[in-house]
């Protein structure tokens, strides 16, 4: 706010030079043709050079303010807009952080651009308003009939596209979103023939949105022509005016010009308003999401950074309905675990075994219920200080665009010592040296150095760097062979004798072996919870089913 009051002070020093030209010539007609005298005009072009060469240094003092708060803003808004992208592209698809990111920029480049500033000029100008008055009545009377006239041309342009450029501008979000998420899957649309149909598809969700563009743009260029057409005719109305006045001998001729001049700086901002009038919108929008975002995606997070701890983990009737449905997926699940102790969740397919995995690490919130790290919310706790607790390894496994020694590092500068021991526990030390660049191998989603099993052995590490206390793996030997499944076993043991608290989700039964119990979901429910070698299941077909625990309450996910 103090910069735009900072650029409105500018603007009304700015308005007041830009008399310069309109009483030059005042002076130039009335008094030096009449007195034929050479050094006042010298004097008068030495004045004007001077305010000329004045405004021109306050417009762009004026333009670097714009800059400064379009700068500003970035660095502001960066980090709490990208981490509340992150936040709710989680939940839902990759898409949102891209599109903040571009509101982020746009916001910026309308805060640099000339539209941002025609509101600040037509707000200084009664400055002109005084002047054509002090000129003659008539063309004060003239100016007011004519802002009154635009004012309502600006009403009426926002009335008849706000509308349809917001709808427009949404449709070209969400087509602009889909093809996002669509491009990280490059290969199979490029394998399997995809692009064709996508294609069609894109371009049926771009007409949609270009129709109603066009209505805009075509209204808004009705309206900004007529509009430019008035300011004209108003132009001439009061050159003829003048020349009537002048012929009377109300006015001089340098009056009758110098009206002129003052009328159509007077009528200019309000055009550019119209003119702008997209921008406008187009910017509002882009304010209002990033606003929204900001204030719906962790607004209920901690800030204080919490100690490390060794505690319990604790879900407590945990309860988790996706926006939008009525069904809870997790219903009521209830179970807790020791330092030291590994669980591994089973079950079928969309029993909600990936859902617990993610409310487990606090990425989604619980609906009703929670989950407690040493008696601390995992979902309100602040990020950075929890991600130091936290080894997370996704079902679907992705690396980072930089090297390998960065993501395991989580992207931080890393003690070099630290990685090669998280590489070591995840047995991929030798893998990575044995590749062209080693630790220094650049991975990520668009490159194909590796294959899946070493991304996800890669992904290991990472989720073993810096000795975490609480590492929940979903599905962690989906894409590992036999050898790569071993030392996964021997990485789980390996932190469960460090005192981490271990979650795997699996189906295949080896893994299985180094879980100290076992939780079984179905239908978003647990089943049966206990010690490994007392769970009734596919693995275990011949055990007796014990009853299940009467402290432990119902609950589940779907996958």
């Amino acid at each position: 706010m103090a910069g735009l009051g900072y650029a409105a002070i500018l603007s009304a020093f700015i308005n007041v030079l830009q008399l310069t030209v309109p009483l030059y010539m005042l002076q130039v007609h009335d008094r030096v043709l009449n007195s034929r005298s050479m050094d006042t005009l010298a004097m008068l072009s030495i004045l004007a050079g001077g305010a000329l060469i004045l405004y021109g240094l306050l417009e762009f003092i004026r333009s670097q303010a714009f800059q400064v708060m379009g700068g500003r803003l970035v660095r502001k808004l960066n980090g709490p807009v990208l981490a509340a992208s992150i936040r709710a592209s989680a939940r839902e698809g990759t898409s949102k952080a891209a599109q903040s990111l571009r509101d982020l920029a746009e916001l910026r480049s309308f805060l640099t651009g000339h539209a941002v500033s025609a509101p600040l000029e037509a707000a200084w100008s009664p400055i002109f308003l005084v002047v054509l008055f002090l000129l003659h009545p008539g063309f004060g009377i003239v100016g007011v009939v004519s802002i009154l006239i635009l004012v309502i041309s600006n009403i009426a342009l926002d009335i008849s596209t706000r509308s349809l450029l917001t709808e427009a501008n949404k449709a070209n979000v969400e087509a602009i979103g889909n093809v996002a998420g669509q491009v990280r899957h490059a290969e199979v649309i490029e394998s399997m023939g995809m692009l064709p149909a996508l294609s069609a598809r894109w371009r049926l969700a771009q007409l949609s949105a270009l129709e109603l563009l066009e209505t805009a743009n075509r209204r808004g260029k009705v309206i900004a022509t007529v509009t430019r057409t008035i300011r004209y005719g108003m132009q001439l109305f009061v050159l003829a005016l003048g020349c009537i006045l002048a012929i009377r001998q109300e006015i001089s001729s340098g009056a009758m010009i110098a009206s002129t001049i003052v009328m159509g700086r007077l009528l200019m901002p309000f055009d550019s308003v119209v003119e702008n009038g997209r921008q406008w919108v187009m910017a509002s929008g882009a304010w209002k999401r990033v606003r929204e975002l900001i204030a719906t995606e962790g607004a209920d997070r901690q800030t204080m950074p919490t100690t490390v701890c060794n505690g319990d983990l604790v879900v407590d009737k945990l309860i988790y309905a996706a926006a939008g449905q009525d069904v809870p997926i997790i219903k009521g699940v209830s179970f807790s675990l020791s330092p030291g102790e590994v669980l591994g969740v089973i079950g079928p397919s969309a029993a909600g075994k990936s859902t617990l995995a993610r409310l487990l690490v606090g990425i989604v919130k619980p609906t009703a219920g929670g989950v407690y790290l040493d008696g601390n919310s995992v979902y309100l706790w602040e990020r950075e200080s929890f991600g130091q607790l936290v080894g997370y390894l996704p079902q679907s496994v992705s690396l980072l665009d930089g090297t390998i020694r960065d993501n395991i590092a989580r992207m931080d500068a890393g003690d070099p010592r630290a990685v090669i021991e998280a590489a070591r526990i995840a047995d991929v030390h030798e893998m990575i040296g044995r590749l062209p660049l080693g630790y220094d191998t650049p991975v990520g989603d668009a490159r194909l150095t590796l294959s899946g099993g070493q991304r996800q052995r890669v992904a290991l590490a990472r989720c073993l760097y810096g000795h975490p206390r609480l590492i929940v793996l979903d599905e962690p030997n989906a894409n590992l062979d036999a050898t790569g499944e071993a030392a996964l076993i021997r990485a789980i043991r390996a932190a469960k004798a460090d005192g981490a608290i271990v979650v795997m989700i699996a189906h295949r039964p080896a893994i299985m072996e180094v879980a100290d119990k076992l939780l079984v979901l179905e239908n978003g429910r647990v089943s049966q919870f206990g010690p490994r070698t007392d769970i009734v299941s596919p693995m275990n077909p011949k055990r007796q089913a014990p009853n299940p625990s009467p402290a432990i309450a119902q609950g589940g996910d779907r996958r």
